[in-house]
């Protein structure tokens, strides 16, 4: 039986400014090829398998494709490139039906353009962004294994992967409703306009909630993280406002805390108040002038509006990488004799 593995390269990931005004690192297409190579040579793991490759245009898909492994079959998805978000999400559209399991190289956005329209399809994230909380950094030729040990069936989903939590945002201004979504951390700035979509000041976050928490983490997971650990598999999640101005904004003195916010820079940040949200639980900003930033970057301009933000427990579902190789060692999976 065949296995289908799908696979999202996405050529813009890991290219943005914080590379020059931080310490964030740096994943150029040549690097992003040698890893999807890898991911390719992990996948003869198995027998017959096929990936259907994500294009783009520039050019990165066509290299891939043409250094696949003999024992591979590669093939592009029928789509039309529109150089930016909605290329992944059309692509995981398409894997949704046609994929046993999906191996993405990206940020944190290109993780949750994914996310949005793949279903139930377990999905393998590895960092290739920046500021990265949901992807790991692991060798494409791992991870290429534990896809198509999930994919195959060899080793069950149900065995060797979690839910991730999102968030969902309401934009209400007058009597119009804007529905955002976010994988990771939604946050709200203050800031007049998006400018450079990512977020290189803490000063400018006003607050936002997270799906996870964790000290180890990078931005909005990070100071949340100072204050309260909420694994990505927990229902619900944190969301917290920031003292500004001098001011707590609740009843209780502010909290300070120390956060890692971009690459390079450790932060303090002053928290007038946080709370942990159960699954579905709203939290809410009222928002004279601000832009809504979504895993990292800043994505919508809002002005006399009311941002209403719930974590919910309906995100994709990721491989735990270490967890299925281990579960294939222990059932002779690498044993030829």
């Amino acid at each position: 039986m065949t296995t289908t593995i799908g696979l999202v390269v996405n050529p813009a990931a890991g290219r943005d400014i914080r590379r020059l005004t931080g310490g964030a690192s740096v994943s150029n297409n040549y690097a992003k090829r040698r890893t999807a190579g890898c991911v390719l040579a992990g996948l003869t793991l198995v027998d017959d398998a096929e990936v259907l490759v994500m294009p783009d245009n520039a050019g990165l898909a066509g290299r891939i494709v043409d250094g696949a492994p003999d024992e591979i079959g590669v093939e592009f998805v029928d789509m039309t490139v529109t150089a930016s978000g909605q290329d992944s999400r059309t692509a995981a559209a398409h894997f949704a039906e046609h994929a046993d399991a999906v191996v993405v190289l990206g940020g944190d956005g290109t993780t949750r353009d994914v996310a949005q329209t793949i279903d139930d399809v377990p999905v393998v994230s590895i960092s290739t962004g920046t500021n990265n909380v949901v992807p790991t950094p692991v060798d494409g030729t791992v991870a290429g294994a534990a896809a198509a040990l999930v994919g195959s069936g060899a080793i069950p989903a149900a065995e060797a992967t979690t839910r991730h939590g999102t968030i969902e945002v309401d934009v209400v201004r007058s009597e119009e409703t804007t529905v955002i979504r976010g994988l990771a951390t939604v946050g709200v700035l203050d800031r007049p306009f998006v400018g450079t979509r990512a977020i290189l000041d803490p000063s400018d976050i006003v607050g936002g909630v997270v799906s996870r928490s964790s000290p180890a983490e990078i931005g909005l997971s990070g100071i949340a993280g100072g204050l309260v650990t909420h694994r990505p598999d927990e229902p619900g999640g944190v969301g917290f406002r920031l003292a500004r101005g001098g001011e707590s904004g609740a009843t209780s003195p502010a909290t300070t805390v120390r956060a890692i916010t971009v690459p390079g820079r450790l932060s303090t940040v002053d928290v007038a108040e946080h709370r942990v949200l159960d699954d579905g639980e709203g939290y809410a900003f009222e928002v004279d002038r601000g832009v809504i930033s979504v895993d990292g970057e800043r994505e919508r301009e809002v002005r006399n509006g009311t941002v209403r933000l719930r974590p919910v427990s309906d995100g994709p579902r990721l491989v735990d990488v270490e967890a299925v190789l281990e579960r294939a060692a222990d059932g002779g999976r690498f044993r030829l004799g």
